[in-house]
């Protein structure tokens, strides 16, 4: 899948700046390229993302992701963002701040959605937060989303888990038993950025530069584009529990 007409207007719910960017920033960035409608959802803005406090103080983080976001979203030509008002990122463990449910319905219903995309129920990594903002966004779509409204979990291949999953073990990511896996000829979104849209993807990564240092030491730029470039979802399904 490279066209993304089909999507219409999509809507991204996610739990904390970056996330967004690891999941879909190729599909936001080529919508966003064919004016189609972007609206990108964060519920915390990351006050518990520090990974060196000395650079960046646990004070002051809040303030420094929301900046890197904006700007990685900036890159993307993606224009319309939202914070929620009360969930606040403490402890990867720790439920968010039940406030957000009600924001995130209340968003659906003024965005009116054809496309909504999040966490599965797994979280991608596991985290509460994650799996707080997958229920919310589910609710919130089988309350109030009009019935073609289509919501996609974020899932990953064989092939990236077999191939990236194990170099990414020191930076505790995934929790056992994630990430999701969904083989390729089940995926309902299989996107694969053309190289303008990875390009992108890897600025407005690099925009969030209290996080990604890591990351370029262990893969560099070019094993962050192997990585990058496919986006992977399968569909909810309104039925399930």
């Amino acid at each position: 899948m490279q066209d993304t007409a089909a999507l219409g207007t999509i809507l991204g719910v996610w739990a904390h700046p970056d996330d967004d960017i690891f999941l879909s920033a190729g599909l936001m960035a080529t919508a966003a390229r064919n004016r189609q409608r972007v609206v990108d959802v964060t519920a915390t803005r990351g006050e518990g993302g520090s990974m060196d406090e000395d650079r960046w103080p646990p004070e002051s983080m809040g303030e420094v992701r929301t900046k890197e976001l904006l700007r990685s979203l900036e890159i993307l030509g993606v224009m319309e963002h939202r914070f929620l008002d009360g969930p606040v990122d403490v402890d990867m463990q720790e439920h968010l701040d039940e406030a957000g449910a009600e924001q995130v319905r209340a968003i659906v219903q003024e965005v009116d959605p054809d496309t909504i995309l999040t966490f599965g129920p797994d979280g991608m990594t596991g985290h509460q937060g994650h799996k707080d903002v997958s229920r919310w966004t589910t609710d919130a779509w089988r309350a109030v989303a009009k019935p073609s409204a289509r919501l996609f979990y974020a899932t990953q291949t064989p092939a990236f888990v077999e191939e990236v999953v194990p170099s990414l073990e020191r930076f505790n990511i995934f929790l056992p038993g994630t990430p999701p896996v969904t083989q390729r000829e089940d995926l309902a979104i299989d996107f694969s950025c053309d190289d303008d849209a990875l390009e992108l993807k890897l600025r407005s990564l690099e925009a969030h530069e209290s996080q990604i240092e890591g990351l370029l030491e262990v893969f560099g730029e070019d094993g962050l584009r192997r990585f990058l470039r496919d986006e992977s979802y399968r569909e909810a399904a309104r039925e399930d529990g």
